[in-house]
């Protein structure tokens, strides 16, 4: 094999792990209820987007009112994440008032839920360029779209975030074999790490009777828990923000973590911990 592909520095994730898997599902409904058992069952990890002024609204895909969504989804071992005060679509909204729809729902579920939410899915996933450029100001790290990217790369624009696919197409079984067939390590070259992210309504699964379409993968998923990071979105993008902002020396033989967390690089086959606030030397 070409010695240059050896030099190659790849990302890996948590113990050294070349994939991760994380899910996405959106408007706090009462088949969430369910799906939250079958992900804390299996060791699942993702992200819940809640609206906060639509709770009178059960008539809509089974709601929950805001009393359960709160004793649902406080310390449920996932990630809460915004979705919007009220479902508007946020391309067809004057600015000022897309701003407010965020900031209201990002403080509602910070003070409800007594956390940082970062996150977020556009509901609709509308947005446009206005909506997507002050998001950041509103301390929004990453936000959801709803298109399939079909793709396991990691992401380079978090407030554009595609994901893999949703769990009703048709290629969804196809991903999820080859993801759990295969790894990035397998190939001699482009050996990026792989994200599948997969996203939905868990009321869905109500509408099509077919629960057995995540039991199942869940099932399989906790299978491969040995060599596949469950997180949720938020840990994922924290985790390779980290990753990005390491520093190497010119001959690229030295590395500096300033972050607060290891991250695990591969080089030339060997799997590197890179502790926080250490400098690692390859090799060595």
């Amino acid at each position: 094999m070409f010695i240059q592909l050896y030099e190659e520095k790849y990302m890996r994730f948590p113990e050294g792990k070349a994939k991760a898997l994380t899910l996405s599902y959106d408007d706090g409904v009462q088949a969430d209820i369910r799906l939250l058992k079958i992900f804390n069952k299996h060791g699942l990890k993702g992200a819940f987007n809640l609206n906060s002024k639509l709770f009178d609204c059960a008539e809509w895909h089974g709601r929950m009112d805001e009393e359960q969504t709160l004793k649902t989804f406080c310390e449920c071992g996932q990630e809460i994440a915004l979705h919007g005060a009220r479902h508007i679509f946020l391309d067809k909204a004057p600015l000022a008032e897309g701003v407010k729809e965020v900031a209201d729902n990002r403080a509602y579920l910070e003070d409800k839920f007594g956390t940082i939410v970062r996150g977020m899915a556009y509901a609709y996933g509308a947005f446009n360029a206005d909506i997507k450029r002050v998001l950041k100001d509103l301390g929004v790290a990453y936000a959801r779209t709803t298109v399939s990217s079909h793709s396991f790369a990691v992401p380079d624009d978090w407030l554009e975030l595609n994901p893999t696919c949703h769990h009703t197409e048709a290629e969804f079984a196809r991903f999820a074999d080859e993801f759990f067939s295969s790894s990035p390590q397998d190939a001699p070259k482009h050996r990026e790490p792989w994200l599948f992210y997969v996203w939905g309504h868990s009321f869905e699964f109500d509408d099509y009777d077919n629960w057995n379409v995540i039991e199942d993968f869940a099932a399989r998923a906790e299978k491969h828990a040995d060599s596949v990071w469950f997180a949720t979105n938020i840990q994922i993008y924290e985790y390779v923000k980290a990753y990005e902002a390491l520093v190497f020396s010119f001959d690229g033989e030295r590395v500096y973590n300033p972050s607060a967390i290891p991250v695990w690089l591969e080089l030339r086959g060997k799997i590197y911990r890179l502790d926080g606030g250490k400098e690692t030397v390859f090799g060595k």
